[in-house]
């Protein structure tokens, strides 16, 4: 039984981190005034009748601060892949040039960058959501398990084992939304 609330703990870990890792990438997608080429990940253009991502048909990279260049592998791309930005609706205006698309990043109002803390924090509160989920599930596998012949001791060590890990990745999200809004409001 004791190896099964181990199980049941490192399982518990796994999943949470998960969640974080997920964060992260969220995360990332929200524009801080700078360009980075993953804005531009969960795009898909429209590949020979396959939806692709814009990374996997064309060259994606940062020119400077505030500019991003695409540059397809396939001229007859172009088009393609200017559509599926514009209709990503992610606040951007593609820039065809015949060879590359360049996307300018407006410089962020204030008004612009509280909006986006909202969206981190929203992103930030699923997060939560999904780690308190875990916990949950993680519990009631624990209750279980003391149903099953766990002596109660090993159950209540475990759930507050388990307690232990939701708070260390709770502080995480807040550490993540913490880092998130600071690069957002710098101006």
């Amino acid at each position: 039984m004791a190896e099964e609330s181990d199980k049941i703990i490192s399982d518990t870990d796994a999943a949470m981190t998960k969640a974080i890792n997920h964060l992260e990438t969220e995360l990332v997608k929200i524009r801080a005034g700078k360009a980075s080429p993953a804005m531009l990940d969960g795009i898909m253009a429209d590949y020979y009748g396959n939806p692709t991502p814009i990374n996997q048909v064309a060259n994606v990279s940062v020119l400077d601060a505030r500019t991003i260049t695409v540059q397809p592998w396939e001229k007859n791309m172009l088009v393609v892949i200017e559509r599926a930005i514009g209709a990503a609706n992610i606040g951007i205006n593609p820039q065809n040039d015949g060879v590359s698309i360049r996307l300018f990043l407006p410089p962020l109002t204030e008004e612009r960058r509280k909006e986006l803390v909202k969206k981190c924090n929203a992103e930030g509160e699923h997060a939560k959501i999904a780690v308190r989920n875990i916990r949950r599930d993680s519990i009631e596998h624990i209750k279980k398990l003391q149903k099953d012949g766990l002596s109660e001791d090993a159950a209540k060590d475990a759930e507050t084992n388990i307690q232990d890990t939701t708070n260390k990745y709770i502080s995480l999200i807040e550490k993540h939304l913490a880092a998130k809004e600071k690069e957002i409001m710098a101006v």
